[in-house]
């Protein structure tokens, strides 16, 4: 399998979001804002934190972003994995967040976050098999107001 895992620039912010749109479209509930993704919501990300983008070959097939908290440098908030539909099946999320999980490492960070979304429960154990927990005493820090609430996960990193 021909894969490449790069970080993200400046100049991927369309790609990242063209990426997001086509990874979630029938794929997450219609009224995810993922799906309404914008390039600008994208450079605000990278300013601040940074993503992933999974290459086959040549082709995106995937993005992944993380964000410090804004009281807490040192947690992440991992936001918008998605995969192309024409490379469901091939367990390529998985390269992307074991790439997150050692960049986070390396930049010694004490926690990773991420939300599933109440209709995307079966995620759950996907996040579980790297060492994510459910933590029902969090809230995600962008819930979206007219939806259910998610189930919020975290994986710590150090102790």
């Amino acid at each position: 399998m021909d894969l490449l895992i790069r970080e993200a620039t400046s100049e991927d912010t369309i790609l990242i979001a063209d990426l997001t749109r086509h990874s979630w479209a029938n794929k997450v509930a219609a009224n995810s804002s993922g799906h309404r993704e914008a390039a600008d919501h994208v450079a605000e990300d990278l300013q601040h934190g940074g993503a992933f983008i999974l290459l086959r070959g040549e082709t995106p097939a995937g993005s992944v972003r993380w964000i410090p908290l804004d009281t807490e440098s040192d947690v992440w908030e991992i936001r918008r994995m998605g995969i192309a539909p024409a490379f469901r099946g091939e367990r390529l999320s998985q390269h992307l967040m074991e790439a997150l999980i050692h960049r986070a490492q390396a930049a010694d960070v004490r926690e990773l976050r991420l939300a599933v979304r109440h209709d995307q429960a079966r995620l759950v154990d996907l996040y579980a098999a790297f060492g994510f927990e459910i933590a029902p005493e969090l809230e995600y820090t962008r819930a979206n107001p007219l939806d259910a609430p998610p189930i919020v996960m975290r994986r710590m990193m150090r102790h």
